[in-house]
């Protein structure tokens, strides 16, 4: 389902800022940042670094937006500006700290955000910062890590131990907490910024954010709309509005007409109340990514990359917007020039994902499953990945290897379905070489294990996997001279489940072959030839090009004893 359509840009309604037009304060350049008006911001902070040399909030505040826009090296030379203009800078200290949170520099985040504390002395605001860093996420990954939310929620307890009424450390608290799925710590640190500070457009989005994610959306929606009462220009709460709708109309299909359509509007709301830069419209892309409407993501990718500003992150959107939309081409170029030419600490494991998938598409086998496996390597809940690998070896014939990637799948997953089992013990059973003297009898062994797991819980019989239970133990008994039997219950279930449900013309051929099957057997091993042709004359009506069947009625045998 196509979730959004494209959002036209209306210049007419867009509220580009100049720095010209607003005073140049720091409380300006405050809420610009707070409204996601990062080049507003940036003009005014850039003004005051020049106008105000020695204030070495002014600098801390540069590199902090661009810290918001993953641009390290420039948030770090901001940061160390700041200290320059004062060693004592503790915001500038949390700022560096920060950055080396986005270069993944484990020693310099450790250093940094202690000498900020260190230097803190009784004023709230670096811890607050400290805390910010640490729930930092680059890239388009959302997940803070338990032990990163924990050095936050540590940071910013001391901010508050220090000032009890900085709201700003009590939404910062939330955020934490939220980034943990622990709802009712959030919900009271949230509600505590609403109370030390009742027009907090900032907390009473982040109050319809926690509602979205309990899927309370007619309630995520009123507080969106209490921030836009207080604020009608609040950027923000229209975006986290649009994304709210796109939960909606995920979660509840009746609704998602209206809710994509309410989607595209709301978003369109955000991008113009914010200044349309590079940033904001990537951060569209990331939107367009989570609502899968690839068409437009390729589209928007394109736009962007034709953009004098262009960032390079942009082919990154064009390589999995292609790769979606089956122009693997362009897509294995777009992945090809990110993963290449960005700085290595900006490749996530999602891009290997992407990466691995073009070449697979592209006929780069080796190198399309050495990707997965670097992706898995890096995220180890992209156990999908296994699900990919076992597909590209099954299209290519190589069973024991796609088995044994579905194996890997399965044992990784809490998400394997009877499908998986299924494609498991299909795979098992084409690697046995029946032709092979040496062949290894536990591929058939595993094949049944994974058969018998479906059968076991399973709500009801299924055809194929009694049909296949019965071809793995068909072939351990290929001696029709001396047949044990060994695959007549599956058979006969199998047939069971096929005439009780009602038989096709897709059915017919596999029903002949059971009936043959069962003829066989009492043929042989019953020497009863009555029962044999009864099955025999089935088989032959069934499927009358079945092999079995002509071989018996071409010689039939005398007739044997009555059972």
């Amino acid at each position: 389902m196509k979730l959004l359509s494209k959002v036209t840009y209306a210049a007419a309604s867009m509220v580009f800022i100049g720095s010209s037009a607003f005073s140049q304060s720091l409380a300006d350049a405050k809420k610009a940042i707070d409204a996601e008006q990062y080049q507003k911001a940036k003009s005014i902070l850039k003004n005051l670094t020049t106008t105000q040399p020695t204030k070495d909030e002014n600098f801390f505040y540069l590199g902090w937006v661009y810290t918001l826009q993953e641009y390290p090296d420039s948030a770090k030379a901001a940061f160390n500006k700041g200290i320059a203009a004062n060693a004592k800078s503790a915001l500038n200290y949390a700022g560096l700290g920060a950055v080396a949170r986005l270069d993944k520099d484990n020693a310099g985040i450790k250093s940094n955000f202690d000498q900020a504390a260190a230097l803190a002395g009784k004023d709230s605001k670096p811890y607050l910062y400290i805390g910010r860093g640490y729930l930092l996420t680059p890239g388009t990954s959302n997940v803070v890590a338990p032990a990163d939310a924990n050095a936050a929620i540590a940071a910013l307890q001391k901010g508050l131990s220090i000032n009890a009424k900085d709201a700003d450390i009590d939404i910062a608290l939330g955020d934490a907490y939220r980034s943990q799925l622990k709802s009712n710590d959030a919900y009271k640190y949230y509600s505590d910024a609403v109370n030390l500070s009742p027009n907090s457009t900032t907390a009473n989005v982040a109050i319809g954010v926690l509602w979205r994610y309990a899927n309370n959306f007619e309630d995520s929606e009123k507080q969106f709309q209490k921030a836009l009462s207080i604020d009608p220009n609040f950027g923000p709460a229209y975006r986290e509005w649009a994304e709210t709708d796109l939960r909606w109309a995920l979660t509840d299909p009746k609704m998602a007409s209206a809710k994509v359509k309410e989607a595209a509007d709301n978003y369109r709301k955000y991008l113009s109340l914010t200044d349309m830069s590079t940033e904001s419209r990537m951060r569209y892309a990331d939107f367009l990514i989570q609502a899968g409407d690839y068409k437009t993501l390729q589209q928007e990718a394109a736009a962007l990359a034709a953009s004098a500003n262009s960032n390079l992150r942009v082919y990154r959107y064009l390589a999995y917007s292609a790769y979606e939309n089956k122009d693997y081409p362009a897509g294995l170029t777009a992945i090809n020039k990110w993963i290449s030419s960005a700085d290595p600490k900006r490749i996530i494991p999602r891009d290997y994902l992407y990466l691995g998938r073009l070449e697979l598409a592209s006929g780069q086998d080796s190198l399309g499953i050495q990707a997965l496996r670097k992706a898995y390597q890096l995220d180890t809940t992209q156990t999908e990945v296994f699900n990919e690998i076992a597909k590209s070896y099954y299209a290519k014939k190589r069973y024991k290897d796609a088995a044994e990637a579905y194996s890997q799948y399965i044992s990784k997953t809490p998400r394997a379905k009877l499908q998986d089992y299924l494609n498991q013990g299909i795979s098992y059973f084409y690697a046995y070489d029946d032709k092979d003297p040496k062949a290894d009898t536990m591929l058939l062994v595993k094949s049944d294990s994974a058969f018998a797991h479906i059968e076991h819980v399973a709500t009801s019989p299924i055809a194929a996997v009694a049909l296949y239970r019965a071809y793995v133990n068909d072939t351990k008994d290929r001696d029709r001279q001396n047949i044990k039997g060994l695959a007549k219950p599956y058979y006969e279930k199998y047939i069971q489940i096929v005439t009780t449900k009602g038989v096709t013309d897709a059915d017919k051929k596999n029903l002949a072959s059971a009936y043959a099957y069962l003829g066989t057997y009492y043929q042989y091993k019953e020497k009863d030839n009555a029962k044999a042709e009864e099955n025999f004359t089935k088989a032959r009506e069934l499927d009358p090009t079945n092999r079995q069947a002509q071989a018996f009625f071409a010689k039939k045998p005398a007739a044997g004893k009555g059972k």
